[in-house]
């Protein structure tokens, strides 16, 4: 049996950690968005985006996943602050390296209600009100996204785009996490069993309008 490997296509806020949790229930390694201290036996790579990584392999080798093998699942692979703006997720050219270098890759794309991710990506820290905004993004160019409805259109067509490359594959589902058989789809799809589902790394609530 070969073993399974997973690449999640998300977008920041869909919620994407609570699959990390889920996966790492049922015992599956996942590298999310940064490699932390103690999740690597390597030296050169902790504390290194995730997505840094992936564009360093790909450029060196050919292989966005050749430093990332002790990992089953690839998971938030985007970064974005001052200094970097990296979306290995709507890069096809590194989504088709990945397909090439390890052909039993599975790929899966999380989905939110574009609506409700751009209100809470406008509450999450800086990212939709300072960051995202400050970028350049595929799809969201410098000095767009600074409304939630331009956010919206952007998730929308990063959904669209993956379903567009991913037609007919049999290594690729979409799930939308407000789906309440989410657990048993991502179960299926994976042949492995989930034994946690729930809602991580929740955003602070809006705030109330006052008269």
């Amino acid at each position: 049996m070969s073993r399974l490997r997973v690449v999640n296509l998300a977008l920041p806020k869909t919620g994407t950690t609570t699959l990390t949790d889920a996966l790492r229930h049922a015992g599956l390694t996942v590298a999310d968005w940064r490699i932390r201290a103690g999740q690597s036996t390597r030296d050169d790579i902790p504390r290194m985006h995730v997505g840094k990584i992936i564009y360093e392999d790909y450029f060196a080798s050919g292989d966005p996943l050749a430093r990332l093998d002790e990992f089953d699942v690839i998971n938030e692979m985007s970064a974005v602050r001052e200094d970097r703006s990296l979306w290995p997720q709507t890069d096809w050219g590194v989504l088709s390296a990945i397909q090439k270098c390890h052909p039993g890759v599975k790929f899966i794309l999380t989905m939110r209600d574009p609506a409700k991710t751009a209100d809470s990506m406008m509450r999450w820290n800086n990212l939709g009100k300072r960051r995202l905004p400050s970028a350049d993004i595929p799809g969201l160019p410098r000095g767009f996204g600074r409304s939630e409805d331009q956010l919206a259109r952007w998730l929308s067509a990063h959904y669209a785009f993956c379903h567009h490359v991913f037609d007919g594959a049999d290594n690729f589902m979409s799930y939308d996490i407000e789906d309440p058989d989410a657990q048993a789809k991502i179960s299926a799809y994976l042949g492995t069993d989930l034994p946690w589902w729930g809602q991580s790394n929740v955003g602070k609530p809006a705030a109330k309008a006052t008269s």
